[in-house]
């Protein structure tokens, strides 16, 4: 893949899943296909429409899930227990059994075998407006939640991203500065894929 990949909110069709809607933000290998299963990390958001919902069934994989908006509480069969709140998560086995209560919206990292990744909220406030974050995964992705987020790589190249929006970095991008420059909070989701 390219260096760097800019994908705009009006660019992705949700799809329908049991429980709402689904947006995949991002997968690789770039001609994968999540409905045969035959990626090596899948990223997407989900909005949860139902109040009690079963997981699709992903042996296989291992999962992570941050809640974005909403509260969910998640029943992993046999496991565990949590409840979330917004950028909380969680990581679990695909293969498990889950249910959740709580209509949410989410945002989800899903890898197969060999794969391991994280998620991490960035929050650039008016009095903390820019952080500078050295990259260290095979693939970055960046998820715009919130407000207008400029960013600066390390060749000195800029773009926007507005909520909605995802980057898409491989691993020749060392350095990047996000900046918030407007008057309102932003927020960005972080996911590391090594």
């Amino acid at each position: 893949m390219s260096s760097i990949k800019i994908v705009k909110k009006n660019e992705r069709t949700p799809s329908l899943w049991s429980g709402g809607k689904t947006t995949q933000l991002a997968i690789f290998p770039k001609d994968a296909d999540y409905s045969v299963r035959n990626f090596n990390w899948r990223i997407s958001t989900a909005i949860v429409e139902v109040e009690d919902s079963l997981f699709t069934h992903l042996p296989g994989i291992n999962r992570v899930i941050m809640i974005l908006d909403g509260e969910m509480y998640l029943d992993h069969e046999g496991h565990h227990s949590v409840f979330l709140k917004p950028f909380e998560q969680d990581r679990f086995d695909g293969g498990w059994t889950t249910r959740s209560k709580g209509k949410v919206t989410d945002f989800n990292l899903m890898l197969a075998k060999g794969y391991d990744g994280e998620l991490i909220a960035i929050h650039l406030e008016k009095d903390n407006p820019d952080v500078s974050l050295a990259l260290n995964g095979q693939a970055e992705v960046f998820y715009c939640v919130a407000g207008f987020v400029r960013v600066v790589t390390s060749d000195e190249e800029i773009f926007i991203l507005e909520k909605g929006d995802t980057m898409i970095l491989n691993s020749k991008i060392k350095n990047i500065t996000l900046q918030n420059d407007e008057d309102i909070n932003a927020s960005v989701i972080r996911a590391s894929i090594y």
